[in-house]
């Protein structure tokens, strides 16, 4: 085959267009090589966590939108919400198999663990937080406070007293993508619980509400971080 310069503008304006196209569409490669391009360091103090033969895989596809991943060491699976498409789902470690693990879930979106091993959930449809027993059955944690139905529990995470920590924000219930439209209950907060009393910590008048929690240890104890 003859390159000619036309030949050579048409191979590059091929090539153009296809990376444009799958990034415009929010296609993804795997890295054929380590470290992985895609792991990006945004705080040099974070270098030292960086493991240069981790990269990023790709482990299902045909969900609308995932939130709350929630890894299960002891069972080797990871459980994540798919809230538009009202389940939530399971990756299988062991087989690289996805299944759907409860539909419908009540439109749930965060989700984790407590220390004693159990699947916490938090749900839009219902604006109730949940824990998933041993047996399969579902036991409601908090569904109102002060007389008044939650908003929308929306992120949760499990501190090292055994206590329960969520954002309540109205997202859920602000429109039928996520949940189903309704009347927002308490102001926006977030709420802290334990098995002797309920902490709550309002937001901003201004503010639609926080959603992300994480909690970090310290040489005692684990303090609360607010994400988002």
């Amino acid at each position: 085959m003859e390159f000619t310069r036309r030949n050579l503008t048409a191979a590059a304006g091929a090539t153009a267009a296809t990376t444009f196209t799958r990034t415009a569409l929010g296609g993804w490669e795997p890295s054929e090589r380590y470290p992985d391009p895609a792991i990006q360091i945004l705080d040099p103090s974070f270098a030292k966590y960086r493991i240069a033969q981790a990269g990023v895989e790709r482990l299902a596809t045909g969900m609308r939108w995932c939130e709350g991943p929630v890894y299960f060491g002891d069972a080797r699976c990871l459980l994540w919400s798919d809230i538009p498409n009202n389940r939530i789902m399971r990756w299988d470690e062991t087989t690289g198999r996805t299944s759907v693990y409860r539909s419908p879930s009540n439109y749930s979106n965060g989700n984790t663990r407590d220390r004693q091993g159990r699947l916490v959930t938090c749900e839009h449809d219902t604006r109730r937080v949940t824990r998933t027993e041993y047996d399969g059955n579902i036991t409601v944690l908090i569904d109102k406070f002060d007389g008044k139905p939650l908003n929308v529990p929306n992120d949760i995470v499990v501190k090292s007293d055994d206590s329960i920590w969520f954002s309540d924000p109205p997202f859920g219930i602000l429109g039928n993508y996520e949940g189903h439209v309704t009347t927002p209950g308490c102001r926006p907060m977030s709420i802290g619980s334990t098995r002797s009393r309920v902490a709550r910590r309002w937001l901003p008048a201004t503010s639609t509400g926080r959603t992300g929690f994480a909690s970090r240890p310290t040489r005692r104890s684990s303090t609360l971080s607010k994400l988002a």
